[in-house]
């Protein structure tokens, strides 16, 4: 019997009303599981109607991002890079890449996405996966010490890149995975590496979406 989640499945069906989100685990990532838009469901016989409602509503928590899952791969098959540190987990969408870093052994982990459903998805995901993240919503409220900073699938917007410096300003490492962004330069920046992902459900999108690279920022 598929495990869906209840009060994650009600937001959903507010906009589309056959979803569910069900727990899924990640391919790359199979020790980690999150509740997601279930698998089956019908993307491409969308009506106009609920079309216009997930534009006017994009539940970006409700799929496990290319770069989200390649960040939590990163962090459970490199633990030094959070272990005992005090970490926060921007724009968090499901939760994926704080998650991953409370499983590798961070000694503290917050969570920050400004939309409510994410903080309800992620709370729900910690609790499924067994550990223990923080919820906020607004990231200036957060004062407490930092040293990492995670950064997964926010740079679509290039409006999005004076966050850059702010990361920088606030934490002395920033770990950023992004598959949209070909010309990524920014000061403090570096590449780490470059994997291979899709977004979990399956989105089919372009093979250059599937690139993802990793940026270490300090």
């Amino acid at each position: 019997m598929t495990d869906s989640h209840p009060a994650l499945t009600q937001c959903l069906q507010q906009h589309l009303r056959h979803a569910r989100a069900d727990s899924q685990c990640l391919p790359q990532v199979p020790d980690l599981r999150l509740y997601l838009l279930n698998a089956d469901y019908p993307q491409q016989q969308l009506s106009a109607e609920e079309i216009e409602a997930v534009m006017h509503y994009p539940a970006y928590w409700a799929f496990c991002w290319a770069s989200g899952q390649v960040l939590a791969e990163f962090l459970l098959g490199n633990p030094q890079w959070v272990q005992g540190k005090r970490v926060l987990d921007f724009g968090s969408g499901s939760g994926v890449a704080g998650i991953a870093a409370a499983k590798a052994g961070a000694a503290r982990v917050i969570a920050c996405d400004i939309d409510p459903d994410a903080q309800i998805a992620t709370a729900a995901n910690a609790a499924l996966n067994g550990v223990t993240v923080e919820v906020r919503g607004d990231y200036d409220e957060v004062d407490e010490p930092i040293d990492i900073i995670l950064v997964a699938d926010v740079l679509y917007d290039r409006s999005n890149f004076p966050w850059l410096a702010r990361f920088l300003a606030r934490a002395p490492q920033v770990l950023v995975a992004d598959s949209r962004v070909k010309d990524f330069e920014f000061p403090g920046y570096r590449f780490l590496k470059q994997r291979q992902s899709c977004t979990l459900p399956d989105l089919d999108e372009s093979a250059e979406f599937r690139e993802v690279r990793l940026y270490l920022g300090e």
